[in-house]
């Protein structure tokens, strides 16, 4: 006789159809879940303007969760909008810094500039 061993994820009470055997990638897939029902509730909780049902919503998050290494690759080196003082937030453009104070960055030492002596 086998044994075999099966991992179920188990959310609010509700046994999931997903069956794993393999416990790291149940682990990744609870995880997936957890940040896809972050997701949905900072979606939810948005101004967006316009309505969209709950289980659109959640189908979102969910490919989102599920996508996330390319989403942080979208996502990478965006700032945050600040609003502006007439409380509109506009997009910054994207440009380089335009003050030498902007140019300096933590840990690197001043000197001259490339080709510069």
């Amino acid at each position: 006789m086998a044994v075999i061993t099966r991992y179920i994820i188990v959310r609010h009470g509700i046994e999931l159809d997903q069956v794993f055997e393999d416990k790291k990638l149940a682990e990744a897939y609870d995880n997936m879940l957890d940040a896809a029902e972050n997701l949905a509730a900072f979606i939810k909780q948005g101004d967006l303007g316009v309505a969209i049902d709950a289980e659109t919503i959640d189908a979102i998050a969910i490919h989102l969760a599920k996508n996330a290494p390319e989403v942080n690759r979208i996502l990478k080196g965006i700032k945050p909008i600040k609003p502006a003082a007439g409380g509109t937030a506009k997009p910054e453009p994207h440009a380089a810094p335009s003050t030498d104070e902007d140019k300096k960055r933590p840990g690197r030492k001043p000197g001259p500039k490339p080709g510069e002596k």
